[in-house]
């Protein structure tokens, strides 16, 4: 038994570190210090945070043929008015994805629940070739029955609609069978994203998801954001006896930008079915029309996840913070900071900005929570302002702004599993308009919410820093 514990921990030592932060290669090899036969069972399970080798190969792959394309495409932008930094933002973002910036969108907001699945309903009743929608969880309830209705009738039109749910998150749902059987009754063509079925040879670390959310209707409108195809409560049992609501927002889109987006989707529809779609579903950004508004946006979407060999949304983050000159607005549901962006955050207060935090005052994800919470005290006493919004609300947008003219908006939370473990899609916008609305949603946090003050927090009691503590701890485990 010792003789086996000791070859345990000294492979360990040798291969846990190899190519991952220390923070992390720590608290795996403080677990399987601690607890030899079951850390070294889990690391072996969901120890390795990339996708399998052909997946990321296929992305590589998927990613070449679109710099060419955008290559062959020549699109035009005038960096002339751009700040330097901000340009080189722009190139790190499409040196990664692939993707473009592009001028002349046009972007609003929806932060009401069932208004932004009716809106993305609608817009599907007016599709003429072909839908494409991708959500990390997809139910079937009285939530988003218009939208399946809206599916249905656009099938029955001839419209091509395509849709990808993630297997582990939807196939968990009490609902799900029957949500299967309706998508296959009205005669959606969807397939899983990321299956976990080991014995068709698909499989990858179970947690390993993809996090995306996507609607685009005829490659001329598209949507994004935070918000799930599900009810508010997320059909939860223990989420309807608590009262949870959870708060969302999501951005619609015109322009050329929309191609981008479209693109994301495209790339995951070939990795997960085989099928490429370019020829049929989907339409380049020269040919959408772009807006001749002095309020029109530059936009550039940026995927991000294990299928990538780096951590696309985190390096945007940090690169925004770091440029930011007056002040930084950070808006996330989960909200647990590797220590780069600690760094960020924190200096980006001794630089002088204003940097505020929006999160929820409770949480539905116990580990999560806690290891959240063990991060206020740096913050607050480095000056970042935290506001909490109230129960029973779940804040769970993510966006943040940076000085007058400068947002991002997606599905990625700021914590550990969003920067390493999911496939994300964020959108980065340059343009006053756009960060005007987004400051009246940053407004409306504050008015239902509260501020959190350094003074308040310390008074905490000692069980729940110690809870925090130790969830930071596995919040490492990546």
């Amino acid at each position: 038994m010792l003789l086996a514990v000791v070859i345990i921990d000294i492979a360990a030592l040798i291969f846990v570190p190899r190519g991952r932060k220390p923070t992390a290669a720590m608290a795996w090899l403080l677990l399987i210090i601690l607890l030899p036969f079951v850390g070294i069972v889990v690391f072996l399970l969901i120890g390795s945070f990339h996708l399998p080798k052909k997946r990321r190969d296929e992305q590589a792959r998927i990613d070449g043929l679109i710099r060419g394309a955008v290559s062959a495409q020549n699109l035009e932008t005038m960096e002339q008015d751009w700040p330097r930094w901000f340009q080189r933002v722009v190139q790190q973002n499409e040196a990664l994805t692939a993707l473009p910036a592009t001028e002349g969108n046009e972007a609003s907001l929806y932060g009401d629940y069932q208004g932004s699945i009716d809106a993305m309903a609608a817009e599907i009743d007016t599709a003429t070739a072909f839908v494409h929608v991708e959500f990390f969880i997809v139910a079937w309830d009285d939530t988003t029955r218009g939208f399946f209705a809206a599916m249905e009738r656009a099938v029955a039109r001839g419209v091509s609609v395509r849709l990808l749910a993630d297997y582990v998150s939807t196939r968990r749902l009490g609902n799900c069978k029957a949500t299967l059987a309706e998508l296959d009754r009205i005669g959606v063509k969807w397939a899983w994203m990321l299956p976990v079925m080991p014995f068709q040879g698909k499989y990858q670390r179970p947690d390993l998801r993809n996090h995306r959310k996507i609607v685009v209707v005829d490659g001329r409108v598209g949507y994004m954001g935070s918000q799930n195809l599900i009810s508010r409560d997320y059909d939860s049992e223990k989420n309807i006896k608590r009262g949870l609501k959870w708060q969302e927002l999501v951005t619609r889109l015109n322009g050329p930008v929309v191609a981008s987006l479209n693109g994301v989707f495209l790339s995951d529809w070939l990795i997960e079915t085989g099928e490429d779609l370019r020829a049929v579903a989907h339409v380049p950004a020269p040919e959408l029309e772009r807006s001749s508004s002095p309020d029109a946006l530059l936009c550039q979407v940026v995927p991000s996840g294990p299928g990538y060999p780096t951590e696309n949304n985190l390096r945007l983050f940090l690169s925004l913070i770091y440029g930011a000159t007056e002040k930084v607005i950070l808006t996330s549901p989960y909200f647990v900071p590797d220590e780069a962006m600690v760094y960020a955050i924190t200096t980006a207060c001794q630089r002088g900005l204003e940097v505020q935090l929006f999160v929820s005052e409770i949480g539905d994800q116990g580990l999560v929570y806690h290891a959240q919470r063990s991060y206020y005290t740096p913050l607050l006493e480095a000056g970042v302002r935290i506001f909490l919004y109230p129960p029973p609300y779940i804040l769970h947008s993510k966006h943040f702004s940076i000085d007058d003219d400068i947002a991002v908006i997606g599905s990625s939370n700021m914590d550990i599993r969003s920067f390493s473990l999911n496939m994300e899609v964020s959108m980065l916008v340059r343009g006053k308009s756009f960060v005007d609305a987004m400051r009246e949603v940053e407004q409306g946090y504050r008015d239902a919410g509260r501020e959190l003050t350094l003074e308040e927090w310390r008074n905490q009691p000692g069980k729940a820093t110690f809870l925090d503590g130790l969830a930071r701890l596995t919040s490492a485990l990546n």
